[in-house]
């Protein structure tokens, strides 16, 4: 990273536009300027959306090959710059450096399915003499371009959940109007510097820089939209499916994701992992693992392997190696994740590790006993906090991980079959794992939830299918 402070440009149209006024962008963990970013005012995301919409064409009829080539070459220029994506991705959104690498490796993946499913797009023969009137007829299906995505991404995997937007968009040959999140644009611009280089045509993918209000709200309302792909929270997805009319709107809304460990369970096999699903980037992920209901019979020894392994992680700098867990992306993220601890504190839930924090870091927070309607445990922490309790029959257990306003992902271990079939069947998520927890997720696969979590899927093949319409064409012999 350079040593001086970048002042940023908004892309529009295929060139680097200076913003009229700038703000500063801080480390979440240091409180240092890192750059300086463009505001932009309802005549960039204007011109923003007009550059996207008079592109539209062109990517259109720009055959697959061609799309996956492009996307191939972003593969191969991200790969020789990951180091420094993974450095970007530490600074701005105070993601640990290990964890950062591994994001990194996600979104060239990512990107690499989403090259693949550019060359797959394809529809099928309908056989129209099995209705009667129907002889004489032959008929097949498309799938075209919806045309314009405007995409909203959040702070806390800037460059994947990008990835997850792009990707697909331009696989399928729409074009692009991106509002990355305030705190973590740099990544955003830098895909659109690789893109360009890659030979993504001018006015393909636009990066405008603002607050929801000027940015999001124009996308959102423009009719030259044609869908809105959005990833965040409950009240702003809302919002924006109010507000969005007849257009294609897919909303990744955030969970309290539980895990159940049913009875005979080995649980040392099964801590390490579930220490990471609750604590990796801060708890600052969808599926984090937020709620754990462990059998009676299962759960002092669980609590005791999970706090030893809690208190064993290490806090500081996202620059560090050995660092595990660092700052939250804001000052007020931790205020209100410090109230809801105390709520629970004082709500009869015992705090047995963590609690407190230095700076924007917050201590991993393990708690038991803690009542279904303590923050902590029904609303989306999105922090290291993690609530444990027990549980004494399977049916009780499916009512606990179900009482819930969310349905992203849920997971489960057990030795039994019957009881993994039962649960698949049982739990009102979009995902359910059976022997691992929920926090996990590979980028090909279907990934959406239910309820206050959302509509829609991504994964590329299915984001593919969001974004892109069918077509009937029947010949009359």
């Amino acid at each position: 990273m350079k040593s001086t402070v970048d002042k940023k440009k908004l892309y529009i149209d295929g060139e680097w536009r200076a913003g009229s006024s700038y703000q500063e962008l801080r480390s979440p963990y240091s409180g240092e300027v890192i750059a300086e970013i463009p505001v932009a005012e309802v005549a960039d995301v204007e011109s923003a959306i007009e550059a996207a919409y008079r592109a539209r064409l062109a990517m259109r009829n720009l055959p697959a090959h061609e799309r996956a080539t492009i996307l191939e070459k972003l593969v191969q220029k991200l790969s020789e710059r990951a180091d420094e994506a993974a450095e970007m991705i530490a600074l701005e959104a105070a993601k640990p450096i290990a964890t950062a690498k591994g994001e990194v490796a996600r979104t060239i993946a990512t990107y690499k399915f989403a090259a693949e499913e550019a060359k797959r797009i394809s529809g099928e023969t309908i056989p129209f003499d099995a209705a009667v009137g129907g002889e004489g007829r032959v008929g097949y299906t498309v799938r075209e371009p919806l045309g314009v995505i405007g995409a909203i991404t959040p702070f806390n995997f800037p460059m994947n959940l990008v990835a997850h937007k792009i990707g697909p968009a331009i696989a399928a040959g729409n074009t692009i109007v991106l509002k990355p999140a305030s705190q973590t644009p740099l990544s955003s611009y830098f895909i659109a510097e690789l893109l360009e280089e890659a030979g993504l045509p001018k006015g393909a993918l636009n990066v405008v820089t603002g607050s929801g209000k000027t940015v999001g709200d124009r996308i959102v309302t423009d009719e030259r939209v044609n869908m809105v792909t959005f990833t965040g929270s409950p009240a702003v997805g809302i919002g924006i499916r109010n507000k969005a009319g007849l257009k294609k709107v897919t909303l990744e809304l955030g969970s309290n994701s539980a895990l159940i460990v049913d009875e005979g369970v080995n649980v040392t096999h099964i801590v390490d992992r579930a220490v990471m699903g609750a604590f990796a980037y801060q708890g600052q992920v969808c599926i984090s693992l937020q709620r754990v209901y462990v059998h009676e019979s299962n759960y002092d020894a669980f609590v005791e392997a999970f706090i030893e392994k809690t208190k064993a992680l290490k806090t500081g700098d996202p620059l560090h190696t050995e660092t595990d867990v660092s700052a939250l992306i804001s000052e007020g993220d931790v205020e209100r994740a410090l109230s809801w601890i105390k709520e629970a504190r004082h709500g009869g839930a015992n705090i047995v590790a963590g609690g407190g924090s230095e700076g924007n870091v917050l201590e991993p927070t393990v708690i038991l006993n803690a009542r279904a309607d303590m923050n902590v445990s029904c609303q989306e922490v999105f922090a290291p906090i993690v609530v444990i309790n027990k549980f004494s029959s399977m049916e009780e257990a499916y009512d606990l991980v179900n009482d819930s306003n969310y349905g992203l992902q849920a997971g489960i271990y057990t030795d039994n079959v019957h009881t993994a079939l039962e649960a698949a069947d049982r739990l009102h998520v979009g995902g359910v794992l059976i022997n691992d927890i929920p926090t996990f997720r590979v980028d090909h696969m279907p990934y959406g939830g239910v309820k206050e979590s959302g509509t829609g899927r991504e994964g590329i093949k299915y984001a593919v299918e969001e974004m892109t319409e069918m077509k009937l064409v029947v010949f009359n012999r």
